[in-house]
């Protein structure tokens, strides 16, 4: 099939040699907003380079994947929706909520394929802990410890429109805590310090962020967040229950030293950023999008699932700001309001 590819930063690029080598995709057609970006990755990979959005929609193109900046998100994947084109949109939707609502409400009016990024949904031990979950193994699970420390910051104007740790970091952690248990949260109590540089301080956000997040059901889930961690890239899931306790990303390339005497793990080297620790799983997420292009499976991950996850990165937003638990239906209502 032939594919469009909106947005060549480093996710983006990614995501181009992702493409081309997947045997489903036969042709890919690139634009960027920068000039000559497009040009010069067509010469390394063997895609096409065409101007802008409109003419990467023009080109025949049986699906795009959208991977430029945040603020394009809702103008792009609405776009290739108008056109009838399947779209897969890295995460989030929109920057705020009731954008995101807005997508959602033109997205449902039209018989077309959606997918939005959280690559988390396609590693194994997120899907074998999904697994583990419906399956029983681990009796009724009353704990979920999920984390995500970047190894340093990222630049001074991305954090400028980020959005805050929550929006941006912390909403990989609250996507997969939703899929791997299949309940949704209710209420959360986030707070956070920026003790780095003044300029998450600068921007109203904060540096490192922990979130108490309460389900459905009474299961309670601790999510932990910083941009410090100069070991390497750490995502980690653990989930504690009546029969059994698993854990995802206790491998040999966990970034964190043991002090127990004589222990050799992890044995390193450790991941340095999310394109090591999750290159299989978008090759798979992007697998998948063909699928869904080729109509053979729905989406597995629909806007209305992002902004689940969404609302409840809006929720610890609030309690950061007014240091106390939020319901999440409180920012639902006043974001659809």
């Amino acid at each position: 099939m032939r594919l469009g590819l909106i947005g060549l930063g480093r996710i983006g690029a990614f995501h181009a040699a992702t493409l081309t080598g997947l045997d489903a995709v036969t042709s890919l057609v690139v634009a960027d907003a920068a000039p000559g970006v497009a040009a010069a990755l067509a010469a390394r990979t063997g895609a096409e380079a065409v101007d802008g959005p409109a003419a990467v929609l023009a080109a025949g193109v049986d699906g795009v994947v959208v991977a430029a900046a945040t603020d394009a998100h809702p103008a792009l994947l609405l776009a290739a929706v108008e056109a009838g084109t399947p779209v897969f949109c890295e995460k989030p939707v929109a920057r705020h909520a009731a954008e995101a609502v807005e997508v959602l409400r033109r997205v449902s009016a039209r018989d077309v394929a959606v997918q939005i990024g959280y690559n988390r949904r396609f590693d194994a031990g997120f899907v074998a802990a999904r697994e583990a979950v419906a399956s029983g193994a681990l009796g009724r699970v009353h704990t979920l410890r999920s984390t995500t420390l970047d190894p340093a910051p990222p630049p001074p104007a991305y954090v400028a429109g980020s959005g805050g740790i929550f929006r941006d970091c912390s909403v990989h952690d609250f996507d997969i805590v939703r899929f791997v248990t299949g309940r949704e949260v209710v209420e959360v109590y986030a707070t956070g310090s920026a003790n780095g540089d003044p300029v998450f301080a600068e921007n109203g956000d904060v540096d490192t962020s922990a979130a108490v997040l309460t389900f459905d059901d009474g299961t309670l889930a601790l999510v932990s967040n910083t941009r410090y961690n100069p070991r390497g890239y750490d995502v980690r899931l653990e989930l504690h229950g009546t029969v059994d306790s698993v854990a995802v990303g206790l491998d040999d390339a966990l970034p964190l030293r043991s002090l127990e005497p004589g222990a050799s793990f992890p044995a390193g080297p450790a991941h340095t950023s999310f394109m090591d620790r999750f290159a299989a799983a978008y090759r798979a997420e992007l697998a998948a999008f063909t699928e869904v292009v080729a109509g053979t499976r729905p989406s597995p991950c629909t806007v209305a699932d992002a902004l689940e996850a969404g609302w409840i990165a809006e929720a610890c937003t609030l309690s950061l700001a007014e240091h106390r638990p939020v319901r999440v239906e409180e920012v639902r209502l006043v974001s659809v309001a």
